[in-house]
C-alpha cells in the first residue's frame, strides 16, 4: 500500500470514528443535533375548555331578618317602664315617649306622643332621611379649579367642608380631598399654559342668606359648635386640632388662603389676597377633587352630630329641588322630602337641619316613624340612616354611654343635647330579639346638665332591651 494510501485510509478511519463519536453525543443531548434517546414529548393537550357559568352560592347572612314568630313585649309592661320614666324627676316635667314595634308599628307605650318638643341633634334624622331619599347616596362633592380671563383662577365650592389642609386620604370620609392634591393638579395645568403666578377668586355661591342662624347663641361658633356654613371650608372650619375648637369667622376664605399656600409649595405664585365672587363664575375646568360618598357624610354627620356637615347637606337638599341653598330652603327642602315618604310633618316646624336651634318642634311620633322608616325593607336607601347612627357604648355619641350597660351593643340611636333638652331617639334588640323603636323628648330638663338626664334616658332603654315580658 502507498503511502498516500495509508494517509487516505486513516483520514477516513477518523472521520467515521468521529462521526461515530459525534452521533453519540448527540444521541445524548450533549451536543446539537437531530438524533436523541429521551423520550419522546408528548401530544400537547388540547385547550381546556371553560366550565360553564354556575349560580353563585348563597353567602350567609350576618344578621337575620327578625323573626315575626317571637311575639313583641307585653304593651301594659312596656307601658309600665314609660310612666315610670316620665315620673322621673331627673326629667323635669315636660317629657314625650313612644316605644313601637320594628315589624308592625304597634306603639307599645307612650306619653304625649303628639306634643311637640325641641329635638335638639334628633333633627339630624330628617336631614340624613331627606338626603338620602332626595340625592343620590353615590354622589360626591366636588371642588373645583376654573381659569378665568388673564391669569385669574377660582376656586369653587361644591359643598365638601371636609377638605384635607394636606394630602387627601382616599379611605377617609373626613379629609378625602385635600388641598395639597388640588394644588398640585392646578399647578400642572397651570405648567402647560406657561403660567406661574396668578390671582386667586373663591367662589362660594352655591348657598346663599346668612351663614349663622339668627336664634343661635352667638357664642356657638367661638366656642366650636358649629362653623358658619357656606359651601366651602378645610376640616370643617377649625382654627386648631381638639374637640370643639374655635372656627375661621369666614371658613371659604381661609380655604383660600390654605390653597393659596399650596400652590406656592407647588410652584405657583398666588398675588394678592384670595377675593370672594359675587356671583357663579365660569371658566374651563383645570383641576378638581372629590369629597366622600354622600351616603358616607350622612354616617358622620350621623355618628359625630356635628352641625356644620348637618347643615350643609341640608342645603344641597335644597338646591338640587330649586329652593335657595339657605336656612330656610333647607329646613323646606328637608320637610318636604320627608313628608314625600309619607311621614306626617303637617305638626313639625324646622328651624334649621342641625338641631342647634331651641325653637324647632317635633313630636316622638314624627321621630318613631322616621327610625321606623329607616328600618323598612321597601326604602333600602335609607338603611345607610339606620346603620348611621351610633351604638351604644361602642361608637360616636353614644361611644361613652351604655359601656357598663347590658344594652352595650344592641342599641343604635341619634342622640340630642342643648341646654334644658335631652333626646334619644333609635332602635333596641329587647332580650328575645324583637327589635324595638323608641322615642324620648325631654325639654325642660332641671338645671346641672347633661349627666342626670341622661343617666334616667339610658336605664329605660336598658329595661327595654333586658324586657323578656310577654
Amino acid at each position: 500500500m502507498t503511502t498516500g494510501a495509508r494517509v487516505t485510509g486513516t483520514v477516513a478511519l477518523v472521520l467515521v470514528l468521529g462521526a461515530g463519536a459525534y452521533a453519540t453525543a448527540d444521541a445524548h443531548d450533549v451536543v446539537p443535533g437531530i438524533v436523541t434517546l429521551a423520550p419522546p414529548v408528548p401530544d400537547p393537550s388540547p385547550f381546556p375548555t371553560a366550565p360553564g357559568a354556575l349560580a353563585p352560592t348563597a353567602v350567609p347572612r350576618a344578621l337575620d331578618d327578625l323573626d315575626p314568630q317571637v311575639p313583641p313585649p307585653s304593651p301594659a309592661a312596656v307601658q309600665a317602664l314609660v310612666d315610670g320614666l316620665v315620673a322621673d324627676a331627673r326629667l323635669g316635667p315636660s317629657v314625650g315617649v313612644v316605644v313601637a314595634d320594628q315589624l308592625t308599628g304597634e306603639v307599645l307605650g307612650a306619653h304625649q306622643p303628639d306634643a311637640g318638643r325641641v329635638p335638639a341633634s334628633t333633627a339630624k334624622l330628617l336631614t340624613g332621611v331627606a338626603a338620602l331619599s332626595a340625592l343620590d347616596p353615590d354622589a360626591t362633592l366636588p371642588t373645583r379649579v376654573l381659569a378665568l380671563d388673564g391669569d385669574r383662577i377660582a376656586l369653587v365650592g361644591g359643598g365638601d367642608v371636609l377638605l384635607a389642609a394636606g394630602e387627601g386620604n382616599p379611605d377617609a370620609v373626613e379629609g378625602r380631598a385635600g388641598m395639597a392634591d388640588l394644588a398640585r393638579r392646578t399647578a400642572d395645568a397651570l405648567a402647560l399654559r406657561g403660567t406661574t403666578s396668578v390671582e386667586l377668586v373663591v367662589d362660594d355661591t352655591l348657598f346663599s342668606g346668612p351663614t349663622e342662624h339668627p336664634t343661635w347663641d352667638a357664642d356657638y361658633v367661638d366656642m366650636g359648635f358649629t362653623a358658619p356654613i357656606t359651601a366651602l371650608a378645610v376640616d370643617l372650619g377649625k382654627l386648631r386640632p381638639g374637640p370643639n375648637p374655635p372656627r375661621a369667622a369666614d371658613p371659604s376664605v381661609a380655604a383660600a388662603e390654605i390653597f393659596a399656600t399650596r400652590l406656592a409649595e407647588a410652584g405657583i405664585t398666588v398675588t394678592g389676597g384670595p377675593s370672594r365672587a359675587p356671583q357663579p363664575v365660569e371658566g374651563s375646568e383645570l383641576a378638581r377633587v372629590e369629597s366622600a360618598p354622600l351616603a358616607d357624610v350622612t354616617h358622620y354627620f350621623l355618628d359625630t352630630s356635628d352641625n356644620t356637615v348637618t347643615e350643609v347637606v341640608a342645603r344641597l337638599v335644597a338646591v338640587d329641588a330649586g329652593l335657595p341653598g339657605s336656612f330656610e330652603g333647607g329646613t323646606q327642602a328637608v320637610l318636604r322630602a320627608v313628608g314625600a315618604l309619607g311621614v306626617d310633618v303637617s305638626g313639625a316646624r324646622l328651624v334649621d337641619a342641625s338641631g342647634l336651634a331651641a325653637t324647632s318642634s317635633l313630636s316622638p311620633a314624627l321621630l318613631a316613624d322616621l327610625v321606623r322608616l329607616t328600618t323598612d325593607p321597601a326604602h333600602p336607601r335609607l338603611r345607610d340612616v339606620a346603620t348611621g347612627m351610633p351604638v351604644a357604648g361602642l361608637t360616636g355619641t353614644l361611644g361613652d354611654r351604655f359601656t357598663t350597660s347590658p344594652a352595650r351593643g344592641l342599641v343604635r340611636a341619634k342622640t340630642g343635647s342643648l341646654p334644658a333638652v335631652t333626646s334619644l331617639a333609635g332602635t333596641v334588640l329587647d332580650a328575645q330579639g324583637r327589635q324595638l323603636v323608641f322615642v324620648v323628648m325631654a325639654d325642660q330638663t332641671p338645671p346641672g346638665g347633661q349627666w342626670a338626664p341622661r343617666q334616667a334616658v339610658d336605664a329605660f332603654v336598658t329595661e327595654l332591651a333586658g324586657c323578656g315580658c310577654r
